[in-house]
């Protein structure tokens, strides 16, 4: 594997592990997105990766190199790996083009023109940070690290202070930019549309713990706990001979016919093509959508498949509040 990761262990007092026992590996050219709530670990297993924060515990290696293990730790400066930032940090007294060349090697000045072309920040050389828009400074960021030929990208929120009306292309740039330049990469993020669209594979993170790796739609489809179901989107709950199942609202559909499922429609959401329902269904809240719009307090009927119910352990209930 291209990059490896064993039996990671990151704290600053032992008691309180921020990283337990990460074991993981990517290929080379992968998208991985890391995905988990505030104070997972996320940010802190980049620091990890970048060798702004050194391991307690276990072992990095990238491309057949070690990182960091008990025995060795290279300095950040000394790792081929570019870091990307959500803030933005370009030199506001520099223009476009001596930020992206700031303190770069010889060797990669041939690189300019093929990265501002990349990016598509030719035109904007001469430009100053206060004259980009977020998504032109983003991309300069980009343009920054990719200039360096990193074998590891890191991500840290690349889109988080982004617009929505801009998020999705640039998400969409940046994913053209990196299958172009067969980069590597670790996207953190808290968005769940980041996360399916564009990686080739997620990670799922709670409280320092690996949950779940897999590629998206079997991330989706096959959670592997509560915790991974509930993080990747909205889940209805039912009661079948006694067991607890749940169902994606995008499974559910709404039938003009009598069915064993009624819900009692409490809120009407219009999204453009459809409109999401919300509606409660023995005293349990449901989601769902519906091609045309439903009355409040309006019994409606819907049906799903038997293979689209997913079932937890009983342990597992307990993350569904």
């Amino acid at each position: 594997m291209y990059l490896e990761v064993k039996n990671l262990v990151k704290h600053y007092d032992s008691a309180y592990p921020i990283i337990k026992d990460l074991t993981f590996s990517i290929k080379k050219g992968e998208l991985i997105s890391f995905l988990g709530e505030s104070g997972s670990g996320k940010t802190t297993f980049l620091k990890c990766l970048a060798g702004l924060e050194k391991i307690n515990g276990g072992s990095i290696s990238l491309n057949s190199n070690y990182l960091n293990n008990d025995n060795v730790f290279v300095k950040p400066q000394l790792r081929k790996i570019g870091f990307v930032f959500q803030d933005y940090p370009l030199f506001p007294h520099l223009n476009l083009k001596d930020n992206i060349i700031f303190n770069l090697g010889e060797k990669y000045f041939s690189n300019l023109e093929y990265i501002l072309k990349l990016t598509g920040l030719k035109f904007l050389i001469s430009r100053y940070p206060h004259e980009l828009s977020g998504g032109e400074q983003q991309r300069a960021c980009i343009a920054r690290a990719l200039i360096r030929e990193p074998e590891l990208l890191l991500l840290d929120e690349p889109f988080s202070n982004l617009d929505t009306a801009i998020k999705e292309t640039m998400r969409e740039e940046i994913f053209k930019i990196i299958k172009e330049t067969k980069t590597t990469t670790i996207l953190v993020t808290h968005d769940i549309k980041d996360a399916l669209n564009i990686s080739d594979r997620i990670l799922i993170f709670k409280a320092g713990i690996l949950q779940q790796y897999d590629e998206p739609v079997k991330m989706y489809c096959e959670p592997a706990n509560c915790y991974c179901a509930e993080i990747l989107g909205d889940m209805n709950k039912l009661f079948v001979k006694n067991e607890t199942y749940y169902v994606r609202p995008e499974k559910v559909k709404v039938v003009n016919k009598k069915s064993k499922y009624k819900v009692l429609v409490e809120k009407c959401f219009f999204q453009g093509k459809e409109y999401k329902i919300k509606g409660r269904r023995e005293k349990e809240t449901w989601h769902f959508f519906s091609s045309k719009p439903l009355k409040e307090q309006e019994g409606v009927y819907v049906e799903f498949g038997k293979e689209d119910l997913i079932y937890f352990d009983p342990v597992c209930k307990n993350f569904f509040k």
